[in-house]
């Protein structure tokens, strides 16, 4: 199975490598680039449509597999997998419609710059389709079918948005995205969800594809068809993942469901901290500024490159804590792991605190 879960990823990575080879040709022809910007850190135009690299590492492998699972059939080593598969067709295919949405979505933002309410209503609209449509995707339905589609929609928005706020540095979004999708597929691996795990290996492929050409310096950016992509995909996938080894009971191990928040920890810690500052001088949270945690590392002196590097190792830190929690026994351990968590976030506080160079001055 590890064979086949490798294989994934690298039929995935090849497609996202060749896709943002050619964006990086194509892009600057038809006029689709980012040019600089009062907050933008880049001084030349850069070509845009890595998301478009992202997408297509995606969608084409998740559907020759989808394809594949109804041509094969029950035959050869892997068709019991490929029967779990045709299972999951009809979901597989309602989440490449919500990609599909959200990837035009940011298509359009990213050429004519929508405004934000209108790309978060579109975005909810969206994420609310997916998850009213399949009961797989809600969690805690315990507490009723409308709650329970609420609360996911805000979490899977929380985590369409976070990534979409960290798109603010190369190689950052997209870094972080996979260091947290890596994580995920070792814990879906490690309690049997070979669907998710599947579906992660091949969003690190196109990931990995795209950062060959993203990271600092980099020659193309996924812009928000990338990030809201990666983002809505993330949040899904934790949505479908039960973080429950099959002999553990609910009660016995209900800590486990808080590994997404641990794995995410930085992303989500961003986007609450950038809005509060953005709300407290009176702007829109989803007007870009450069109060973030990347930008105020740059602010103290690290090179950007260094700053992305450092934002990897976080998100990295908190993640192998995160792999361990589903496979804790007891409180315990399970608070200990909440607690290092805790701390790794109280020293990404204490950088947010210091003062920056330049004091007054907007950052």
């Amino acid at each position: 199975m590890i064979g086949a879960i490798l294989g994934l990823a690298v039929g995935s990575f090849v497609i996202s490598w060749i896709a943002t080879f050619a964006m990086i040709r194509i892009a600057p022809r038809i006029g689709f680039v980012d040019r600089p910007g009062h907050r933008k850190i880049h001084s030349n135009p850069k070509p845009l449509g890595g998301g478009v690299a992202i997408f297509l590492g995606v969608v084409v492998p998740l559907l020759a597999i989808l394809i594949g699972a109804r041509v094969v059939g029950g035959a050869g080593e892997y068709g019991p997998y490929l029967g779990g598969v045709r299972l999951k067709t009809p979901l597989a295919l309602g989440i490449i419609l919500a990609m599909t949405g959200m990837h035009l979505l940011g298509l359009w933002d990213d050429k004519k710059a929508l405004g934000p309410y209108v790309k978060l209503i579109a975005q909810l609209t969206i994420t609310t389709l997916l998850v009213a449509s399949f009961k797989e995707l809600r969690i805690l339905t315990a507490l009723g079918t409308a709650f329970s589609i609420v609360l996911t929609v805000l979490w899977i928005a929380a985590i369409t948005n976070a990534f979409n706020f960290l798109d603010n540095m190369d190689g950052l979004s997209a870094g972080i995205a996979c260091v947290a999708a890596v994580a995920f597929l070792v814990t879906a691996l490690s309690i049997g969800q070979l669907f998710v795990a599947g579906m992660l290996a091949i969003l690190i492929g196109a990931l990995l594809g795209f950062l060959w050409f993203n990271f600092s310096p980099a020659k193309i950016f996924m812009g928000d068809s990338g990030s809201l992509l990666i983002g809505l995909l993330l949040g899904v996938l934790t949505t479908l993942t039960t973080y429950l080894p099959k002999e553990r009971s609910w009660g016995a191990g209900w800590y486990a469901v808080f590994a997404p928040v641990i794995v995410l920890a930085v992303p989500l810690y961003d986007l609450i901290v950038v809005s509060i500052i953005r709300l407290s001088r009176g702007k829109s949270p989803f007007v870009g500024d450069t109060n973030h945690f990347s930008h105020r590392l740059v602010a103290r002196g690290m090179s950007r490159r260094t700053a992305v590097l450092c934002l990897y190792l976080i998100t990295a830190a908190t993640s192998v804590a995160a792999i361990i929690l589903p496979h804790v026994e007891n409180r315990f351990a399970a608070v200990l792991i909440f607690c290092q968590t805790l701390l790794i976030l109280g020293v990404v506080a204490l950088l947010e605190q210091h003062p920056l160079p330049g004091a007054g001055e907007e950052n």
